[in-house]
């Protein structure tokens, strides 16, 4: 743990609430971007990671019940979204 009180994967003590990183990914999803390449500028500045684990880190929390709780709006579009994706494959 650090002092911060979150893993180092960034993951919240004791599993109750979602981790700064986590909030900070809805965060950046709630945003509109101009055009392609702004989002992942943004990513890596803002976050420090690269689009890929952003990504994987976004789709796991779209599965997080603490994410759906916190922001339920960003979360279930995202859902909806990944849904379709799902279906037209």
């Amino acid at each position: 743990m650090d002092q911060g009180g979150t893993d180092q994967d960034g993951t919240a003590e004791g599993g109750h609430a979602l981790s700064a990183r986590d909030r900070a990914v809805l965060a950046l999803e709630r945003e509109s971007w101009p055009g392609p390449g702004a989002k992942e500028r943004a990513v890596r500045e803002r976050l420090g990671i690269t689009p890929t684990r952003y990504y994987q880190l976004l789709n796991a929390l779209l599965d997080d019940p603490r994410a759906l709780a916190h922001d339920p709006v960003t979360v279930n579009r995202l859902r909806r979204l990944r849904d379709a994706r799902r279906e037209r494959r």
